[in-house]
């Protein structure tokens, strides 16, 4: 295996299962606890504010660990009755910022962090969100920038692992696997999401590199840390499938099916069946995946155009509706992957041309 292996350092951290559960119960707890309150004081409140931005802050965690959409619009949700209480809590105003990045409504989120920073936010922290949105944007050197500004002050687990991203997106391998390590011998924590995360994002790295043995060494440690992962068994999914083993990638996906409403484990699902031949399953899941994607990106074309192009440039075999989705996804924002995916769809649509009778 090329990359180094994860394994390295091991920090001592909660049980994964108990941590998603100990997950729903806060979330749970903390709706309970703002709708009594509700009752008894304004929406604007100081205390019911800094409630609300963490359930915001929870439900978006849990909509990434378990892959829920629906958890990503509760939090957006809940952070637009925020602000429209509280229009001028920097608090608010950070809690709508992350909502508005997650689901890749960028120039909303900055004009958010703009606000925030105008009601006395705390720099450091508009900082870390700006550069979270410059790095999704393709724009490297700025997001560079604010992280190592941030490093400057404190060189600490956060730090080191946006550092190790960012270098890990703009193909600075060796850079980036000194700073996955780094990061990891400096997590001083007990929760495992942050750890899974970061294995996550290091897979992502050795899986564009196209090596498939550090990539699942590296899912397969995240799902380790946090069994339930969505993305880590999303992707191991796709290692598997790539490598050969379709059924492995159908037992992975199918339990996945179940927790998550995010179509693209669907579609995955469907590609797999195909792959064991069971055409008429197949078939079902295509469809299920298809219908999804259309409500979505009706919902959030920010968020979903590029997914859902590369869904019908696969298993949803209509290069035309891929080439109409990347063309929208490539107006949003002018990364690498952006390009690269709108050239395949050129290509794709090119081939679907010259084999017409």
């Amino acid at each position: 295996m090329t990359g180094a292996s994860p394994q390295e350092w091991e920090p001592v951290t909660t049980n994964g299962t108990i941590a998603v559960t100990n997950l729903h119960g806060q979330i749970d707890g903390l709706a309970v606890r703002l709708s009594r309150a509700g009752t008894g004081e304004t929406p604007g409140a100081p205390s019911a504010v800094a409630q609300g931005a963490a359930l915001v802050d929870l439900l978006n965690l849990r909509g990434h660990i378990l892959g829920r959409v629906a958890d990503y619009e509760r939090a957006a949700e809940l952070a637009e009755r925020l602000v429209h209480g509280a229009p001028e809590d920097g608090t608010a105003l950070l809690a709508r910022a992350r909502t508005r990045a997650t689901l890749h409504r960028f120039a909303e989120a900055v004009a958010d962090l703009g606000a925030a920073g105008r009601s006395g936010a705390d720099e450091a922290t508009l900082d870390a969100e700006r550069a979270v949105v410059l790095q999704a944007l393709g724009c490297y050197a700025d997001a560079m920038s604010l992280i190592r500004k941030a490093a400057e002050r404190q060189s600490d687990f956060t730090t080191l692992g946006a550092l190790a991203v960012l270098q890990a997106e703009r193909g600075e391998v060796t850079e980036a696997e000194r700073l996955f390590g780094e990061a990891r011998r400096h997590y001083q924590g007990t929760s495992p999401f942050l750890l899974a995360q970061l294995d996550f994002r290091r897979g992502v790295m050795w899986h564009r590199e196209g090596d498939l043995d550090a990539a699942r060494a590296c899912y397969e440690a995240a799902r380790r840390r946090v069994p339930d992962y969505a993305p880590a068994l999303g992707h191991l999914a796709e290692v598997d499938l790539l490598r050969g083993d379709p059924h492995g990638a159908v037992a992975l996906l199918r339990p996945l099916t179940r927790v998550s409403d995010d179509p693209e484990y669907v579609g995955h699902l469907a590609a797999a069946l195909h792959a064991c031949g069971r055409f008429q399953e197949s078939n079902q899941w295509r469809e299920r995946a298809a219908a999804r994607y259309d409500e979505l990106v009706l919902r959030h074309p920010e968020a979903y155009a590029d997914h859902a192009a590369d869904f019908w440039l696969t298993v949803g075999a209509d290069a035309e509706r891929g080439l109409q989705l990347a063309l929208q996804n490539l107006a949003f924002r002018q990364t690498s992957r952006a390009h690269a995916l709108f050239q395949r769809a050129v290509l794709a649509q090119s081939r679907v041309a010259q084999a017409a009778p």
